[in-house]
């Protein structure tokens, strides 16, 4: 049987998701609380992962170990870093990389773990195309692309780095948590997807518009992804 890990690095990205799902028990773990049942028909856990990679790397872990799941879908928002998209919009991954892993001194490519043998993390195809015909069905007006994330531990309001992060990853979006879980899921020989709502620009506007728009941008991610589960 399927089994579902739903992460979310706040919770506002989950608390919508948690308030709608059938809870057959909790278990506290590194300091989450993985709440496991059903969504949507779906057997699920979800779970607050806390921010940054190192969190998001544990959570990934915990779920493969202690609760077996088969597919990951991690949802949230982000920053544009796509002149296509705008405050609200949706990007479903095609793929995720670590944009502070530099080690090219030694002939890795940027972004690129050592010795790891790839560069970029991609995304279970089937789980990104039920995202866009959930996210169409649900969401009826919001934009929704496929894309690049880019993650590292830093939270881009800056327009020079943004910039970069676009010239040396070709990045779509920036955020904090989605190639660490790309990661795990990718070592753990798991299906994954991350839906990321776009929040504000990455740049210099970043801290006027993130409060403002983060809740409205995680509802549009969480009213996916209660509906896709049912299909896995």
């Amino acid at each position: 049987m399927n089994k579902t890990g739903i992460i979310g690095a706040m919770e506002l990205e989950v608390e919508e998701l948690k308030s709608k799902m059938t809870v057959s028990g909790i278990t506290k773990k590194a300091g989450m609380e993985f709440y496991e049942g059903t969504l949507s028909g779906a057997q699920v856990v979800i779970v607050r992962s806390g921010i940054g990679k190192v969190n998001a790397s544990l959570c990934v872990q915990i779920l493969a170990d202690i609760f077996e799941v088969t597919h990951i879908i991690n949802t949230g928002v982000a920053g544009s870093l796509n002149a296509a998209l705008d405050i609200g919009d949706i990007l479903i991954s095609r793929d995720a990389i670590h944009h502070d892993m530099d080690v090219t001194i030694f002939g890795y490519q940027p972004g690129e773990v050592p010795q790891l043998g790839v560069r970029e993390f991609t995304a279970d195809i089937r789980l990104t195309e039920l995202a866009k015909s959930s996210c169409e069905k649900v969401n009826p007006g919001v934009h929704a692309i496929f894309g690049r994330v880019v993650s590292g531990d830093q939270f881009i309001s800056d327009k020079e780095i943004k910039e970069r992060l676009i010239r040396d990853f070709q990045g779509d979006c920036a955020e904090m948590e989605g190639a660490s879980i790309a990661h795990g899921a990718y070592l753990n020989k798991i299906p994954f997807v991350i839906i990321r709502a776009i929040s504000d620009k990455a740049d210099d506007s970043a801290q006027m518009d993130y409060p403002a728009f983060e809740k409205a941008a995680a509802r549009h991610s969480a009213r996916l992804v209660e509906d896709m589960v049912q299909y896995i």
